[in-house]
C-alpha cells in the first residue's frame, strides 16, 4: 500500500476528478484517496491527490491559489460556458478590435463580484447546480468575490470566421471560475464567449513540472506518492520545530506558546515528523489537525 502523502497528477482531458481519484485507489491499493479542488472534464492540468493522512490536508490545498492557460472563444455562448455544451446563441465578433477584447479582460482583474458558471458543482439546497441545470431547471447562483491577480493575453488568433480566440493566463485565487471569465467577457462584448480549452498549471506550489501522468503512475504502481506527508507538508505552510516536551503536548492534541508565525503552520517533532497543522489565536498555538501516528 502507498504511503501518506500527495500525488500531483497531469490529469488528462475526457476523465472526471472522480475518476481519477478511483484510479489512484486501485493503484494505491486503499480507500483513503481525495482530490484537492474539481477539476472539470474538459480541463487537464494540476489535480493533488492525497492519500491516506494527507487527506487532511487537502482542505488546505483547495483554499490554494491556482493558475491556468485558457482559451476563449467569443462570438459564441453556451450552456455549460464551455465546448462542452450546446451553443444557445451565436453573433458574429469579427468586427470586435483586440483593443476592445483586451479593455474587456482587463475589467476582470483584480477583485471583484463573479457569478458562478450555472452547470457548476455548487450545491444549491443539497443538490448540485448542474444537476438541476440537467433536470430542466432555470439555476441563478449569487455572485461571490474572488481575485484575479493576473490575466494576460497571450495571443488573439482569427482563423475562423465570425468568432475570435483568445489565449490567456490566469492566476486567480480559489472559487474562480475561468469559465465565468469567457462568459463574462463575451457578455461585455455584446458577442457572447466560451471557454474551448483549460489547463491547469499550478496549484498553490505544486506546478506542472512536477505533475506525473496516469499512465506514469501506472507503472510505478503502488508506490505513486511522489510527496509524503512531511515533505508535503513542509513544502505547503511555513514551518515550526517543537521541542520534544513541545511535540509530547501537540501530539495529544494540547496548546503550545505561541511562535508569532502567521497561520495555519506546521509543527515538526525533533525527529523531524509531522504532528499538527496548527494556527495561534488567544495567545495561544492550538492544532487545527493533529497528524502525528496514533
Amino acid at each position: 500500500m502507498s504511503a501518506d502523502g500527495l500525488i500531483v497528477v497531469d490529469k488528462p482531458g475526457g476523465m472526471t476528478s472522480h475518476d481519477v481519484v478511483a484510479r489512484i485507489r486501485r493503484l494505491a491499493r486503499t480507500r483513503r484517496v481525495g482530490h484537492g479542488g474539481t477539476l472539470d472534464p474538459m480541463a487537464t492540468g494540476v489535480l493533488v491527490i492525497g492519500v491516506g493522512r494527507a487527506t487532511r490536508l487537502l482542505t488546505y490545498v483547495i483554499g490554494a491559489g491556482k493558475s491556468y492557460t485558457a482559451t476563449i472563444r467569443l462570438g459564441q455562448a453556451t450552456v455549460t460556458d464551455d465546448a462542452e455544451g450546446d451553443v444557445i446563441a451565436s453573433t458574429p465578433a469579427g468586427t470586435v478590435t483586440d483593443e476592445a477584447v483586451r479593455a474587456a479582460l482587463a475589467a476582470l482583474t483584480g477583485e471583484i463580484d463573479q457569478v458562478p458558471s450555472a452547470v457548476s458543482a455548487i450545491k444549491i439546497n443539497g443538490q448540485r447546480a448542474y444537476k438541476r441545470v440537467r433536470e430542466g431547471e432555470s439555476v441563478e447562483l449569487p455572485a461571490r468575490r474572488v481575485t484575479i491577480s493576473r490575466l494576460d493575453v497571450l495571443a488573439i488568433r482569427r482563423d475562423t470566421p465570425d468568432v475570435v480566440d483568445v489565449d490567456v493566463d490566469v492566476t486567480c485565487s480559489s472559487g474562480t471560475y475561468i469559465r465565468a471569465i469567457a462568459r463574462d467577457a463575451g457578455l461585455a462584448l455584446g458577442v457572447g464567449g466560451h471557454l474551448t480549452a483549460l489547463r491547469r498549471t499550478a496549484v498553490g506550489g505544486f506546478t506542472l513540472a512536477e505533475a506525473a501522468t496516469l499512465d506514469a503512475l501506472e507503472q510505478r504502481a503502488p508506490d505513486v506518492v511522489n510527496l509524503p506527508l512531511d515533505a508535503a507538508a513542509g513544502r505547503f505552510f511555513p514551518r515550526r520545530d517543537a521541542t520534544p516536551e513541545e511535540a509530547k503536548v501537540l501530539s495529544h492534541g494540547g496548546p503550545l506558546d505561541p511562535a508569532g508565525i502567521a497561520g495555519p503552520y506546521a509543527v515538526f517533532g525533533p525527529d523531524g515528523g509531522l504532528i499538527a497543522i496548527v494556527s495561534e489565536r488567544d495567545g495561544r498555538a492550538r492544532a487545527e489537525i493533529v497528524l502525528a501516528p496514533a
